[in-house]
Parts: C-alpha cells; sequence; structure tokens
C-alpha cells in the first residue's frame, strides 16, 4: 500500500485501517478534506523505524505518533524535530539525562 502526504507518495509500513475523519466539510465534495488514521503493531527492534523517521524529517510523512502498547509514552517526531509525552516522573529523568538537547531558553523549549 502506498499513502500520500504533503502531494508525495511514499510507501507505508505495514497498517490496518482505523478511521477516516471528515476535517473540512465542503458542499463540493473535490473541496472536503479528511484525516485517515491508522495504526499498526509491530515488536521493537533496533532500527525497525529508522526508515520511517528519514522520511518524517525529509517532510514526506507527517502525523506520526510512536507509542509503547500501554500508550504511556508517546513520540511525535516531526521534520524539525520530536515531541516526547512521558509522565512526570519518567519525564523529568529523561529531561535531566539529556539536558543537551533541550533549548537554551530558560524554559528549555
Amino acid at each position: 500500500m502506498r499513502g500520500s502526504s504533503h502531494g508525495t507518495s511514499v510507501p507505508l509500513p505495514s497498517r490496518t485501517s482505523w478511521k477516516s475523519l471528515l476535517v473540512e466539510d465542503d458542499p463540493e465534495p473535490e473541496f472536503r478534506a479528511y484525516c485517515h488514521l491508522f495504526a499498526a503493531r509491530r515488536p521493537w527492534r533496533r532500527g525497525c523505524i529508522d526508515e520511517l523517521l528519514r522520511d518524517i524529517a525529509d517532510d514526506k510523512v507527517a502525523g506520526v505518533l510512536i507509542t509503547d502498547t500501554r500508550m504511556q509514552r508517546v513520540h511525535h517526531p516531526y521534520d524539525g524535530g520530536a515531541d516526547v509525552f512521558l509522565a512526570s516522573e519518567e519525564r523529568d529523568r529523561m529531561r535531566d539525562r539529556h539536558a543537551h538537547w533541550l533549548s537554551s531558553h530558560p524554559s528549555g523549549l
């Protein structure tokens, strides 16, 4: 299967269609906008999402969320970086461990 984002066509990992949402209704069908949600479950192994992360960094794919099976950690990569959502204790440990990743802005953002 192939998917598109930003007008490009790129191969996507094996996936299962989950739901399509109408996000911009218009009386003219060609002007309606949809958001298509997909979910894929795969065993973790080193490098298994490298190609996907490269496509995100190259702005070929957008809107990707990577999470553990219990959805306690969420990684949202995008072409300029990534957001990571963690429980507060784990967030603080990650912040301290990777302080060099933070912006020089006083808030770290």
